[in-house]
């Protein structure tokens, strides 16, 4: 389509199909208007008093409306909260949706992006069925679920980018894996703010994106600050697009293509985006968008104004420069000239202010929908609350003051209703009758134990997998030995059992630093790229935000990635992407978007301050939503990654450091044993003293068990195998039943693994009815390990030590 105006001082041909040109114009205006009124009346409902928090796209508009018009189906989004015209105008958000989100309606049908979970203005669309299982994703516009975290929407818009190149290249997918892709003719659309350019994760991405030539398509919406911070506090030269210049693609050397174009500018800003379609679609050339010129009406957000840090020259520039106003402008100087005296217009200015009115009324109206849907079930549970206590009230006519609480919740929810102020009143008027019994009292005890736990899985559900494909749900599959069976290395059983997998599932990915060519710093992959292909086992660079980043996003569109990251300690590079997208994803969508990723590390017993750590008190209070698999040999770490890729959860796998080259033996069923998950096991059984631990650490503790067994001292060792999920079975409390004493080792500073371990043994499975003497918990220091075999020894739990600490524990008693 040619949109093409002589005004713009083109030489080519004028548009000649003019009634579809003025339609898509107006509808494009009209558009612009309903997202400015959605943005300007939801600041309104935040100052109100309605809504909590308000951040808004006004002053994006345009340009958004160019990238929607090359948005097709299969393709994806990874983008920000400024976002919401573009997410309008690809058919997947609605004005009432938009406020539903703002009011926190926790109903999914009425807010189908987060059910209230996420804030204002962070968007997805929905990959999966209720069920759990993908839903067709070439058949409609996908946009990965937002995230507040400047620039962290990076890293998953290069995996998402990636996955249309593994599919082009991996033709023996293309049958299995169709609701995924077209032929990799998909295109993945990022978009950021100018500010957050400042941030790592961006050039990472960029540097990433650079290397891999993938069809990406990156929007930068210049409006010159961040917050209060103008651009030239955050980043060198005057401008990013020549900050950028250092990654743009010549003639000799592959790279970014990079435009600069006016935001205000609607024939150029479309122009613009049919241009870079073209080339990130069929050239797999990523681009980048710098949108200049924008304007934010209303700044930042609802918690400040820009007035305060903008100067009075800037505010005017910004109110004679904002997008909207300069589109109609220019919609109202176009001139369509068809012979030498006469010419067409779009519009005039009375057809334009109708459609300003009538995009006012509009949003009002939706508006006020999304109010009354958001307080009807709320309303609903006052008056539940008020029926019982007026049938208290008639039945215990001693106590009159409960009229007091009645009239109370009739003003709680008079203007600015909430569950809070319902259940709140309901449990103080429980507080107050603690002392009384009569009927209706239990049935007030009964509706607010039935509503609460109704309500609570609003909030509270999809944390992890809940789909019949859950990895807690595979039951276990033993490895299994024949006679002639004989010891390897770890590594060797990692290895086979590797490639096997590549074997079974053609969609598995393996991929991180010195994975490819060496087959990992460990040779537990060694020959596996020569064997399956740099598509399926490939080096990265050293770059762990982008490598989790491209394992989400590969997932995302239905492939199966491992990710390694080399060291335990590494995983800090990529924690803030863990925590914040992966382990939420299917917590913040309710359901809607899952990523199985499983992120391959190594830990524990290497001498140094680096590499031998277990800082796992961080990795599972970060992680809550990420499967955290911590196995005490190679055979069973082969079983999780089995398990996991039966499943549909994302998982990280700490393999011990120190056993790759310890002996085990070959299992013959390699790829199909399962670890299960979730299961304790019990590896020593004993009746004085329960001694529980995991990793690495087990090897210590069974030897000093061997120890104790010399001096008559029973013990009962069980190894956790999963800290998340933990002993589902409640096997450790089963323990203390016959032993009455409890000491838990591991590696991690006091107060870390060791603290949670006894939190879910003491309170979860109540084992402190069951002991005799206090619980013991012996940890490594609170140093890291320094170098050297004395280093280790003197920092970390030891044979010794945990013999001196049984013998104390039982000499207590």
């Amino acid at each position: 389509m040619n949109f093409n105006n002589k005004k713009y001082g083109d030489d080519e041909e004028p548009f000649f199909e003019f009634d579809s040109f003025q339609k898509m114009v107006l509808n494009d205006y009209k558009l612009a208007r309903i997202s400015r009124e959605t943005s300007i009346l939801g600041r309104k409902e935040v100052l109100n008093g309605r809504a909590k928090f308000g951040i808004f796209g006004d002053g994006k508009e345009i340009p958004q409306l160019a990238m929607a018009k090359v948005f097709q189906n299969g393709d994806y989004r990874s983008g920000y909260y400024r976002d919401q015209t573009f997410m309008m105008a690809i058919g997947v958000l609605s004005v009432k949706s938009f406020f539903s989100q703002l009011y926190a309606h926790s109903d999914l049908k009425a807010e189908p992006v987060s059910s209230g979970r996420m804030m204002t203005a962070h968007f997805g669309t929905r990959f999966l069925n209720e069920d759990g299982n993908w839903k067709n994703l070439i058949k409609q516009k996908n946009s990965s679920a937002d995230i507040s975290s400047t620039a962290a929407q990076m890293p998953r818009l290069l995996g998402l980018a990636q996955a249309s190149k593994i599919y082009k290249e991996l033709k023996n997918l293309k049958k299995t894996h169709k609701m995924f892709s077209h032929n990799g003719n998909e295109v993945a659309f990022g978009t950021i703010g100018n500010a957050s350019i400042s941030e790592g994760l961006f050039w990472e991405t960029l540097n990433a994106a650079s290397v891999l030539q993938i069809p990406m398509i990156l929007s930068i919406w210049d409006d010159e600050y961040g917050i209060s911070v103008p651009n030239k506090y955050q980043f060198s030269k005057k401008n990013i697009s020549d900050l950028l210049s250092g990654f743009h693609r010549n003639k000799k050397e592959k790279g970014i293509e990079i435009i600069r174009v006016n935001g205000s500018n609607y024939i150029d800003l479309t122009k613009t985006y049919v241009i870079a379609d073209k080339i990130a679609r069929y050239e797999h050339v990523p681009v980048i968008i710098h949108v200049t010129n924008l304007t934010q009406p209303q700044g930042h957000s609802t918690s400040s104004s820009h007035e305060r840090y903008k100067s009075k020259e800037r505010l005017e520039w910004e109110m004679n420069n904002d997008g909207i106003k300069k589109f109609r402008d220019w919609i109202l100087d176009f001139r369509f000239e068809i012979n030498q005296k006469d010419y067409r217009k779009i519009a005039n200015a009375d057809s334009l202010d109708k459609i300003d009115l009538e995009a006012r009324e509009y949003v009002e109206d939706e508006k006020e929908k999304a109010w009354e849907a958001f307080i009807k079930p709320i309303f609903k549970i006052k008056n539940e609350v008020v029926n019982i206590l007026c049938k208290m009230q008639d039945t215990y006519t001693e106590e009159k003051w409960i009229n007091k609480y009645i009239q109370e919740l009739h003003n709680a929810t008079k203007n600015y209703p909430t569950k809070k102020s319902i259940f709140r009143i309901a449990k103080k008027v429980l507080y107050f009758l603690s002392e009384v019994q009569f009927d209706t009292k239990n049935c007030l005890i009964e509706w607010i134990k039935k509503k609460y736990h109704e309500e609570q899985k609003n909030y509270s559900s999809h944390l992890y997998s809940v789909s019949e494909k859950a990895s807690v749900k595979k039951t276990e599959i033993f490895p299994v030995y024949n006679e002639n069976n004989f010891k390897v290395d770890g590594r060797i059983i990692l290895r086979e059992n590797f490639d096997k997998l590549l074997e079974l599932h053609p969609d598995l990915l393996i991929f991180g630093e010195d994975v490819g060519k060496i087959g990992d710093v460990n040779q537990g992959l060694e020959g596996l790229q020569k064997k399956y292909g740099k598509i399926r086992v490939f080096d990265t660079g050293i770059r762990e935000a982008t490598i989790l980043g491209q394992g989400i996003g590969l997932a995302m569109r239905g492939l199966r990635p491992i990710v390694e990251i080399q060291y335990i300690d590494y995983l800090l590079y990529a924690l803030q992407i863990m925590s914040d997208d992966l382990a939420c994803l299917q917590y913040r969508t309710k359901g809607g978007q899952k990523a199985p990723v499983i992120i391959r590390t190594r830990g524990h017993r290497l001498e140094g301050i680096w590499h031998s750590g277990s800082p796992m008190g961080g990795i599972i209070n970060y992680l809550r939503g990420i499967l955290v698999l911590v196995p005490r040999n190679m055979v069973k770490a082969a079983g999780f990654y089995n398990t996991l890729l039966s499943g549909d959860d994302p998982a990280l796998v700490v393999e011990c450091l120190n056993g790759y080259r310890i002996k085990e033996q070959l299992p013959n069923n390699l790829g199909l044993f399962r670890t299960p998950i979730g299961i304790v096991e019990k590896t020593r059984k004993g009746k004085d003293i329960t001694m529980v631990t995991y990793g690495s650490t087990w090897r210590i503790v069974d030897e000093a068990a061997e120890e104790l067994s010399n001096i008559n001292i029973d013990s009962e060792i069980i190894d956790i195998q999963s800290l998340i999920p933990f002993d589902l079975k409640k096997d450790i409390v089963k323990s203390l039943q016959k032993t009455n004493r409890l000491l838990i080792i591991d590696e991690d500073v006091p107060g870390g693994a060791s603290a949670y371990i006894l939190q879910k043994i003491l309170e979860e499975q109540n084992g402190y009815y069951y002991l005799d003497n206090p619980p013991v918990t012996m940890t490594a220091q609170e140093h890291r390990p320094p170098y050297g075999s004395d280093g280790d020894y003197f920092s970390k739990p030891s044979v010794e030590n945990i013999v001196e600490k049984v013998l104390e524990i039982i000499h207590d008693s």
